[in-house]
């Protein structure tokens, strides 16, 4: 839930910002002169970048929550297993384990959604933003896809 406030809050002081510099190339394109005209377009196309990657961002992790939800409905939601340090970091070594397992899984499967999905999930524990991201996209699109054929 925490995770959901921080986000919530920070696309609000994204949203507030893109307004804010909107409203300043709005005003630079109103001086009227060649130079802050092109000025003013080149500031306004920075909340339209912003607001898209907002958007597009905010698409994934809804998508992501309902896949989330999905799979706890079905009781296929991986279980926490991993060993943590005292301070309660996850242990390396224990996110490999449970790592080499998801992969194991998603390999064996790899038209399969949820194993996807846990991969994600296994990349995620082992500190690995990046390919947990692309394999939550591969579990969105794969549902997406088993979505449309059973319709």
């Amino acid at each position: 839930m925490r995770a959901k406030i921080s986000y919530v809050i920070t696309a609000a002081v994204l949203v507030f910002y893109f307004a804010l510099v909107g409203s300043r190339g709005v005003m630079l394109i109103e001086a009227g002169t060649p130079l802050t005209v092109a000025l003013g377009v080149a500031v306004l196309i920075l909340p339209v970048i912003g607001v898209w990657f907002l958007w597009k961002n905010t698409q994934f992790v809804r998508r992501a929550n309902q896949l989330a939800a999905e799979l706890d409905a079905e009781g296929g939601l991986p279980v926490d297993e991993l060993r943590r340090t005292p301070s309660g970091r996850i242990d390396r070594d224990s996110a490999d384990e449970v790592f080499a397992r998801r992969k194991a899984e998603a390999e064996a499967a790899p038209d399969d959604w949820r194993s996807w999905f846990r991969l994600a999930v296994a990349y995620q524990d082992a500190r690995d933003t990046p390919r947990a991201r692309k394999a939550m996209q591969r579990a969105i699109a794969l549902h997406d896809h088993q979505r449309v054929e059973t319709a």
